[in-house]
């Protein structure tokens, strides 16, 4: 099986994409612990609800997707 240049070329980005946006997190989590230092709590209650609105997504897509895959199961589930 012959793995052709772009899908390396790929992988190895998605890799180096992954390793930059790890970094974000040490950001934010200093940003938190000086925002609850301080008296300002804007900006720990706004990282808060991205942080939320973040989990949210991925949890709404696997609901929309077990919907699809189990719709028939739930519909003779209720007309039982």
């Amino acid at each position: 099986m012959k793995i052709s240049l772009k899908y390396i070329v790929f992988a190895f980005i998605l890799i180096l994409l992954n390793m930059s946006a790890s970094a974000q997190c040490a950001m934010c989590k200093a940003t938190a612990e000086s925002a609850t230092e301080n008296v300002d709590k804007g900006i720990g209650e706004g990282l808060n609800a991205g942080i939320v609105y973040l989990m949210l997504i991925p949890y709404v897509l696997l609901a929309a997707v077990a919907l699809v895959f189990f719709r028939k199961k739930i519909v003779d589930l209720f007309r039982s």
